[in-house]
């Protein structure tokens, strides 16, 4: 009985989270920011790394600073090494840990193209073209795929190579 209330509690925490994604893509960046700082502090620096990571993901994209949006995605990967297969599981259609990376890694590169950091974005971008083979074949994958390659070509990398 605790671990299914213990599944819900997560689930519920998902779908809040969920809530305010829709928020923030509806165009309210601000309300998004305060509801994502609000659970975040619910969470806690070491609550589940599900939460940390699916929120602090999130979080980066409703910054306006590029250092802010830097800490958050670093704080996404953080938490996705803490991640486990059973975890992942437990939320119904969570992503399999490996094929996060090719997005977080991507979001670090393009955080570091905007402070300047060119190398520090090579470095990403490689590592998230390096993960890409995780990635299914539907639109999440080639959404991530296509900015991937995007990324490459505005960095003098060319846009179809792997490592």
């Amino acid at each position: 009985m605790a671990e299914q209330q213990e599944q819900a509690s997560a689930d519920a925490v998902m779908t809040r989270i969920g809530q305010v994604v829709m928020l923030h893509h509806a165009g309210d960046r601000e309300e998004a920011r305060q509801r994502f700082l609000g659970l975040w502090a619910e969470i806690g620096e070491d609550g589940d790394p599900l939460h940390r990571c699916t929120l602090a993901h999130y979080m980066a994209d409703t910054q306006d600073d590029p250092f802010d949006e830097l800490a958050w995605d670093l704080r996404a990967l953080t938490a996705a090494e803490e991640l486990t297969e059973d975890r992942l599981r437990e939320h119904e259609g969570a992503l399999a840990v490996r094929a996060l990376y090719p997005s977080l890694h991507l979001n670090l590169a393009a955080d570091y193209v905007k402070l300047g950091r060119t190398e520090a974005a090579r470095t990403h971008l490689r590592r998230a073209r390096g993960a890409s083979d995780a990635l299914g074949d539907d639109g999440y994958g080639d959404g991530v795929r296509g900015a991937i390659s995007r990324l490459a070509l505005r960095l003098g990398e060319g846009g179809a190579s792997r490592e």
